[in-house]
């Protein structure tokens, strides 16, 4: 038996091929292992989004090189991310490193492997990812009510901050039936919620010409199979959300309230300038459309403080943009400069450190203020959740669970359990949760 330990960084797409990947190398007598040392095969799978994942990267490759000092046998692999886009760079810092191979060659590890345990270095990476039914392969998912399926990979927007473009490809949708296919696999497995994935979730089937394949039909389908379970998706591109997708998140039961829209800023011209494809009122809009549609829904957004050139008072835009679309929650971070970009080149538009931090400070004060004011709305309303894990907190069992809307809801009940669905009476809301009893 070998032993494999994978840390993960970045989104839920890098944990989701995580799980692919664990499942590829389990049919090579690899079993995941939580504890580094023990690993006779160490993995990290990468994020580029900001350059302190990539740092976090290499200074964990650093460790494991130390290691494999006294341990020659000791196999060391990159992928993800900053593999993809570091290619060769990877080797010249960390020449110790066995395997590296990018976002678009996971299913080629079978070959992979086995040149590996040859004592070859290996460095695979490819622009096309490699054509091939996805469910041949064995995945192993490691919660056990949440489980994850790529819908689509890739970006086509080239917005001037991003690198996923250059990393993740072009958009690439997963054809449906082998999507409802992996949800049946999952439904007789056993989780209660699914959730789709795409970098832009909202764009799938765009890339295959047909005007059938869309996320709507794709969760109107879904929503048919049978079993007791929910429907997720993330991430939505703002003005791709069509009229259609707000009907079919309606009709569907089983698909929950809840949509992750980043907006990035609360300001027209610097949505310009990062070449996102709406305007500050067109956002408002579909913001509109969709609170005036769901009772209970929850809207969470994602912002960047300091983008280059942006000005005091555009950054305030953003602040007010919280406020005057009651988001729920947002995603926050200061503009990292990133290889290949538009915006990494605006080198004489680039703000301080000092300016953009202070910004980002403020930007999560303000989302703590909007959290709260928006778990306090909820007080007295009825939520159903799904309980996803139990604590022990003085004597008593507390469950942990989450709303249709997102939100983390704790109750105590000895005679629920993980995977359980339950009506929540809410009674207490702090900032980042909500509490409350179970009632019929």
């Amino acid at each position: 038996m070998k032993k494999l330990y994978i840390e993960t960084l970045g989104c839920q797409m890098n944990k989701s091929d995580s799980e692919r990947i664990a499942g590829i190398l389990s049919d090579f007598g690899y079993v995941e292992t939580t504890v580094e040392k023990e690993a006779d095969l160490l993995i990290i799978n990468t994020c580029s989004i900001r350059q302190l994942s990539a740092d976090k990267a290499y200074s964990k490759l650093g460790v494991w090189g130390k290691w494999k000092k006294t341990r020659p046998e000791l196999k060391i692999g990159i992928c993800g991310c900053v593999a993809q886009q570091d290619k060769e760079k990877v080797r010249q810092r960390a020449p110790y490193v066995d395997l590296v191979f990018g976002t678009h060659n996971i299913y080629e590890l079978p070959s992979l492997i086995k040149r590996i345990e040859e004592d070859e270095k290996v460095c695979s990476i490819t622009t096309k990812p490699i054509v091939c039914n996805q469910n041949d392969f064995k995945i192993i998912r490691k919660d056990s009510v949440n489980a994850w399926i790529p819908i689509i990979e890739g970006c086509n927007n080239f917005c001037t901050y991003c690198v996923v473009p250059f990393t993740r490809g072009r958009e690439r949708s997963r054809a449906p039936e082998e999507i409802i296919q992996e949800a049946k696999n999952i439904i007789k497995d056993g989780f209660k919620e699914i959730t789709l994935l795409g970098q832009n979730v909202d764009s799938y089937g765009k890339d295959t010409n047909s005007p059938d394949i869309t996320l709507a039909n794709l969760l109107r389908e879904l929503n048919k199979l049978d079993g007791e379970f929910r429907i997720r998706f993330v991430t939505s591109y703002p003005s791709d959300i069509t009229d259609d997708l707000i009907d079919a998140v309606d009709e569907c039961d089983k698909v929950c309230k809840y949509f992750h829209i980043p907006m990035q800023s609360g300001n027209s011209r610097i949505l310009s300038e990062m070449n996102r494809r709406y305007t500050k009122e067109e956002y408002y809009t579909i913001v509109s459309k969709i609170r005036n549609r769901f009772a209970n829904v929850a809207i969470t957004s994602d912002f960047i403080a300091g983008f280059p050139g942006e000005t005091e008072e555009e950054f305030i835009d953003t602040l007010k943009a919280i406020d005057e679309l009651e988001l729920d929650y947002s995603n926050t971070a200061a503009y990292s400069p990133r290889v290949f970009t538009k915006a990494g080149k605006m080198t004489d538009k680039f703000l301080s450190e000092e300016v953009k931090y202070e910004r980002l400070e403020r930007l999560n004060e303000k989302n703590r203020e909007a959290s709260l004011k928006s778990n306090e709305k909820f007080v007295g309303r009825i939520l159903n959740v799904l309980v996803e894990s139990k604590t022990i907190k003085d004597g008593k069992v507390v469950l942990n669970s989450r709303a249709d809307n997102n939100k983390i809801v704790h109750f105590e009940d000895s005679s629920k359990n993980v995977g359980d669905f339950v009506n929540i009476k809410i009674t207490k809301a702090q900032t980042w949760c909500l509490f409350g009893n179970p009632v019929d």
